[in-house]
């Protein structure tokens, strides 16, 4: 079969280069044809590396973007161009930073060769930041399935299916969040436990508040829920508290409508006309193999 790795990257180039190397490694016992496709969401800095010997990947395609448009945008326009302009069975996204771990990559081969049709996610079942980070993530996990009755416990490290390409490239909300939307069309995925690893140079990217905006856009692709359970969580609220109203009563009330201001401000970022058009953001390809 034939798997693509598609890897956004935005400057970091130590550790794509990292990256594809151990990615190489990994994959030498697989019978199958592996290629690399790196989206550069227009970095600021060089790309392009040499690799002397990568003999067990395919080909390695960096496409280069003229605009920055963040990472979900990226991994969205990645879809897109494989779909459109490569043959492939399988996608596999993953970050380009070393925290998606190559060695992982052989699972995802070993169960798709039995999914048939259905995609695979890594469940993140261990994770190597920080105490507080773990706690900030652990809340955003709460806050998604509290709102939306979803259990998201994967990121953009998942195997994805053709059939499934096809439908994320249908869906809009792709443009703004890969796995809400993921997890908005496919109600039969399969799950493979994943460690999530640390990355190869320098601190995380994530910051507290870009897992926050990061949460509230995965909650904004199911916003008609969100707005049912608001709704009636604003009810229940104003009942249980009627008789004991004060400014300190009313600030979890005044956190949610702007939460519901916030994710309704995010789901403005889903645009099925950009999406569509998102290839012609590319300016040039440079095939590294």
């Amino acid at each position: 079969m034939k798997y693509i790795i598609l890897i956004p990257i935005f400057n970091d180039r130590e550790s794509l280069k990292l990256l594809i190397e151990k990615i190489n490694y990994e994959i030498k016992d697989l019978n199958h044809e592996i290629s690399i496709v790196v989206i550069n969401d227009a970095s600021s800095q060089q790309i392009i590396d040499t690799y002397p010997s990568i003999e067990n990947i395919n080909s390695i395609e960096i496409v280069n973007m003229r605009e920055n448009r963040g990472h979900a945008r990226c991994i969205a326009s990645g879809l897109k161009y494989i779909f459109e302009k490569k043959e492939f069975d399988f996608v596999i996204p993953m970050d380009g930073d070393g925290e998606d771990r190559p060695e992982e990559i052989k699972n995802f081969v070993g169960l798709a060769e039995k999914s048939g049709e259905r995609s695979i996610i890594g469940e993140r079942v261990k994770r190597s930041e920080s105490l507080i980070f773990q706690l900030s993530y652990q809340f955003h996990k709460f806050l998604t399935l509290a709102f939306t009755g979803k259990a998201i416990k994967f990121g953009n490290f998942t195997c994805l299916s053709k059939l499934t390409v096809k439908k994320m490239l249908d869906e809009k909300a792709t443009w703004n969040s890969f796995s809400g939307a993921l997890k908005k069309i496919e109600k039969d995925l399969v799950s493979m436990p994943s460690i999530r690893g640390k990355r190869y140079f320098g601190p995380s990217q994530m910051s507290f508040f870009s897992l926050l905006k990061h949460s509230l856009s995965i909650i904004s692709v199911f916003r008609k829920t969100v707005l049912i359970r608001s709704a009636l969580f604003i009810i229940f609220y104003i009942l249980l508290i009627k008789s004991y109203a004060s400014v300190i009563t009313s600030i979890p009330l005044a956190l949610l409508l702007i939460m519901i201001y916030s994710i309704s401000s995010l789901a403005l970022r889903e645009n099925i006309d950009e999406f569509n058009n998102s290839l012609t953001n590319i300016h040039d390809i440079d095939k590294i193999k």
